[in-house]
């Protein structure tokens, strides 16, 4: 395929995403890659480009006959000037998240970071006005603005797209279903949090997101041997039997303590298959997933994979096609 037709495909496929129309300086000599996963009715769009500009006009707006969406982006590489009305211009940077909907104009310029960072990288979702559970109005001061997605919810949000990205083509229908959902539950959150609203959300949609901002929190501290549902509550303000009934609800049945122990179990699985840990040894994998007393992590290890954590490095680190 030549440059000035791979540009055609991708200003096609990105035309499919978000209606818009898409131009570069770089058409004759144009790489671009572009992931598009369907979460039941939300779309995850993962994208990779040279510097571009994207502009939906007030014609466009008008003309469209589509579902009215909103667009959220996370930037990952580059930098981002956009315009959203005469006087509006927001100018975003890695990390930072925004907020666009179909339903409103908007010019996009997009660059890439330098020399050592020539392309703009982002992750995208889309989905239906009517699935977020906050009225439109709300969110009017929040529409086309700059927000970080360093810290609080917007980190845990960022976070969430990004490992999202990772596995999207490797999950199931119902999962990616399920898993779309919970992304417009943490986005509501999120936007609550910005507007000092969390009240405003339905309970379920409050209930959704506290369990992804539980889940968050036992990954990041996996370390900790420490790590118990009273420690994890107490982390949340809320109390024991409040955090071991949501994640019942939500988990399937699982409980906290025995969703803790998996998480730390498939954290050492994939540690002790990692070339770059070969030479740390397997107690020390198993300390760096909270897990000190050798022998019980070797037991619960081998009941769950079928081999001692000895062998699967072995096997992983020797056939690295089956590992």
């Amino acid at each position: 395929m030549s440059a000035k037709d791979r540009f055609e495909h991708w200003r096609e496929a990105i035309g499919q995403a978000r209606q818009c129309e898409a131009t570069s300086a770089h058409a004759d000599d144009f790489t671009a890659r572009v992931r598009c996963s369907g979460l039941g009715p939300v779309t995850l769009v993962g994208s990779s480009f040279p510097s571009a500009r994207f502009r939906r006009s007030e014609r466009m707006v008008r003309r469209s006959d589509g579902p009215e969406l909103y667009h959220l982006t996370l930037l990952t590489a580059g930098h981002e000037v956009l315009r959203t009305g005469a006087e509006q211009t927001e100018k975003l940077r890695p990390g930072d998240l925004l907020l666009l909907d179909s339903t409103h104009p908007y010019d996009a310029r997009l660059f890439g970071g330098g020399p050592g960072e020539p392309r703009v990288e982002g992750i995208g979702l889309d989905f239906p006005l009517e699935l977020l559970p906050m009225p439109p109005r709300l969110l009017r001061g929040l529409r086309g603005r700059r927000l970080s997605g360093r810290e609080g919810t917007g980190a845990l949000l960022a976070d969430f797209l990004l490992g999202l990205d990772r596995q999207a083509a490797a999950l199931r229908s119902a999962e990616a279903s399920r898993l779309g959902s919970v992304a417009v539950d943490l986005v509501a959150a999120w936007l609550a949090q910005e507007l000092d609203a969390e009240t405003a959300l339905p309970p379920d949609a409050r209930r959704r997101a506290l369990v992804e901002k539980v889940r968050a929190f036992v990954r990041q501290n996996l370390h900790d041997p420490g790590l118990t549902p009273s420690v994890v509550a107490a982390a949340h303000h809320i109390s024991v039997s409040y955090l071991h009934r949501l994640f019942t609800q939500e988990s399937q049945g699982e409980t906290v303590a025995v969703w803790i122990r998996g998480q730390r179990l498939r954290k050492a699985h994939r540690d002790l298959a990692d070339p770059a840990l070969w030479d740390v040894p397997v107690h020390a994998i198993a300390a760096r997933c909270g897990m000190l007393r050798a022998p019980e992590f070797s037991r619960a290890f081998k009941a769950v994979y079928g081999l001692s954590p000895r062998e699967h490095r072995h096997r992983s680190l020797s056939e690295p096609g089956d590992g």
